[in-house]
């Protein structure tokens, strides 16, 4: 069988890796391995930020506290600061909450044999909801339950157009929801497809050509592999700027639920 046929056949079972496979317990109370994978990334988190914070000074003099420094502060001036304004302080834990969580999370993912708790719906999902209520619930607080519903129609709008554009920014405020989710799982999971489509066919040419003696198909696994390298480090941008993404885009939907239109 040729390399092109095996590569054919073993991506069905590549495909089926990605799958939220029970991995403790059963199906009826277990735990997928996406779940798994979330815990460990959540004790992560927990550990990087508990160490930066207990070796916090006035002058950070470890790399590894400063580096987490830098990430907290990036997160309270460029997306608090930058994009709540006032009143943004009490947000930034939130904010980074979220940023070192998804990031965590994304770049635990680019390492052999894990998985990124990213890469599935119910995960994002999951975090798209806790962003969702919580913007919600800050406006509410900000403006008063009826006033907040109000709110979704700028004011000044001749009165028949209010229902109409009132039912529209209810939709893109449910779309908001929606979107959050979807856009960091679709970019994760089509990312670590991709680069293990790319990783399996480095390994199949390679894996055929020595076995049938054909040095030709040995050899074309190594741009198979180069495009492995360009993938990991594309990857690795995107670990980051969808991190960057979700966590900006709470910020802006905070700012939209607390200001005053």
């Amino acid at each position: 069988m040729d390399a092109l046929s095996i590569l054919s056949a073993d991506v069905p079972h590549l495909q089926e890796s990605f799958n939220s496979a029970v991995v403790i317990g059963t199906a009826e109370i277990g735990m997928t391995q996406y779940i798994l994978w979330m815990i460990i990334c959540w004790l992560i988190t927990l550990a990087v930020v508990m160490a930066g914070a207990k070796k916090l000074s006035l002058v950070p003099s470890g790399k590894f506290s400063s580096i987490v420094e830098y990430g907290y502060n990036f997160v309270a001036k460029d997306m608090g600061e930058g994009v709540i304004g006032h009143g943004y302080k009490k947000h930034v834990p939130f904010l980074a909450t979220m940023f070192f969580f998804i990031l965590i999370s994304n770049f635990v993912g680019l390492i052999p044999g894990c998985k990124t708790p990213t890469g599935t719906i119910s995960v994002t999902w999951a975090l798209a909801t806790i962003s969702f209520f919580y913007f919600n619930y800050y406006g509410i607080k900000a403006h008063g339950g009826l006033a907040y519903i109000k709110s979704l129609a700028p004011s000044g709008l001749p009165k028949p157009m209010v229902p109409i554009i009132w039912f529209f920014e209810l939709i893109s405020l449910i779309l908001r929801w929606l979107t959050l989710a979807v856009r960091l799982y679709g970019n994760m999971f089509a990312g670590h497809m991709v680069l293990g489509i790319f990783a399996l066919a480095a390994s199949v040419f390679l894996t055929t050509g020595i076995q049938a003696a054909d040095f030709l198909t040995a050899g074309l696994s190594i741009p198979w592999f180069l495009m492995v390298v360009a993938m990991y480090a594309l990857e690795t941008l995107v670990a980051f700027l969808q991190a960057y993404v979700f966590t900006i885009l709470s910020a802006v939907y905070i700012n939209l639920a607390t200001s005053s239109h």
